[in-house]
């Protein structure tokens, strides 16, 4: 009976991760059930003792008072208040609601009423939200590109002091790339403490204005700022929602700064969490790879090693004995004196790595090569991956291959 391929990383890593969100989830909602319900129990009762009270002081009948809430909930959602509001579909309120559909933060406190309106909304979403998410990529490839130039600097500045970069060097012609240095990346948590920083910063002013302005209390103008810069939305606090405010064109501007700076930083903080996360998934796929069967793991290492050439090995093992022997390698130094151009012993070994290495792709690809395998293939555009995760692997050195 054939026996069944095992998972590859990819699907590994894919299936321990949803069952690590699913516990996510199941953890948050256990939480957040045990601190709100008792609270929404005890309102709820509130609730009905008021209306209990109301329709009997008043002598209404529970139908009646009933049908008038509804009445009135219907006019909230159409953005009808007690309190004089701003108009919601003038231009400035219609350019804040347009803004909060293409960055998918949708507070909920404006919708459109007309069909019209909806069908419309339809298409405008489509292209605005994929143009937005190109815009969050493209942003957070330049905030890498900045953090890894000044982070480049500081490290040719520490080489400079420490005296393992001479005083006299100076960058290549490559200053806008990763770096001029050869093999150095900025580290994925150093970019990740920064962001996290940024991000910090960014909402504990945008805060202390929110709370100045709109009469919040700081707790929830944080509130506020994680639930709109995260693109969560859930819209029981909004801002710019009043009739009047002092300074109100400045505070439009200041509100509409903060809450773009504010999605792109904490959209590029987390992918760089994402990637963290991923390698952390890595690193536990490797402690449990094969420990529930060590036998299977022990006999295909030995066929491996009788039915394969490992490239790697024969390399390592010719550069030794070349660097052991180069001194004093009569027939090597006797073959270039005779004006050959390479040794026939080094021309068998680039043979047998040739031969290996096509040996180890054609077997990767019987049995599902990674993608890291065909480096020589002809790159297209979707090559080395597409979106946040390709800018952080090519940008970042934990991501690399090489690590």
């Amino acid at each position: 009976r054939r026996r069944l391929a095992p998972l590859n990383e990819d699907n590994g890593r894919f299936l321990l991760l949803a069952a690590l969100i699913a516990a996510y989830l199941s953890a948050g909602a256990t939480v957040f059930s045990a601190l709100e319900s008792p609270s929404e129990a005890a309102a709820q009762l509130r609730w009905n003792r008021t209306l209990h009270n109301f329709s009997r002081i008043f002598n209404i009948s529970p139908p009646e008072l009933r049908a008038f809430l509804r009445s009135y909930e219907a006019a909230r959602a159409a953005g009808i208040r007690v309190d004089a509001l701003r108009p919601r579909w003038d231009f400035p309120g219609a350019f804040y609601f347009v803004g909060t559909v293409v960055s998918t933060i949708g507070f909920g406190m404006t919708t459109p009423a007309t069909v019209a309106g909806k069908v419309f909304l339809i298409v405008y979403g489509l292209f605005g939200c994929a143009g937005t998410i190109l815009f969050f990529n493209l942003f957070l490839e330049r905030i890498i590109s900045l953090l890894a130039f000044v982070m480049k600097a500081c490290y040719e500045r520490q080489l400079r002091r420490s005296g393992l970069l001479p005083s006299n060097f100076r960058r290549g012609p490559a200053v806008s790339g990763v770096g001029s240095l050869v093999g150095w990346k900025p580290s994925v948590y150093h970019v990740m403490l920064i962001l996290g920083f940024f991000a910090i910063t960014l909402s504990c002013c945008a805060s202390a204005m929110y709370t100045a302005v709109e009469g919040w209390n700081y707790v929830d103008s944080l509130y506020y700022c994680f639930v709109t810069f995260s693109t969560i939305g859930f819209g029981d606090l909004v801002s710019s929602q009043n009739a009047a405010y002092q300074h109100q064109g400045l505070y439009r501007v200041g509100n509409f700064i903060f809450i773009l700076m504010g999605v792109c930083c904490i959209y590029s903080l987390f992918n760089v969490i994402s990637i963290v996360i991923k390698q952390i998934l890595n690193w536990v796929l490797k402690k449990l790879e094969c420990r529930c069967c060590p036998k299977c793991h022990k006999s295909s290492t030995r066929l491996s090693r009788r039915n394969a050439i490992t490239p790697g090995a024969r390399l390592r093992r010719h550069n030794v004995a070349m660097d052991a022997d180069g001194q004093y390698d009569s027939d090597t130094e006797g073959r270039r004196l005779s004006g050959e151009m390479i040794s026939m012993r080094e021309l068998t070994a680039s043979s047998k790595v040739s031969l290996a290495i096509l040996q180890k792709q054609l077997s990767e690809t019987a049995n599902g090569y990674p993608r890291n395998v065909c480096i020589n293939t002809k790159q297209n555009g979707f090559s080395a991956g597409v979106g946040a995760l390709a800018i952080m692997n090519n940008r970042l050195a934990e991501t690399s291959d090489s690590r």
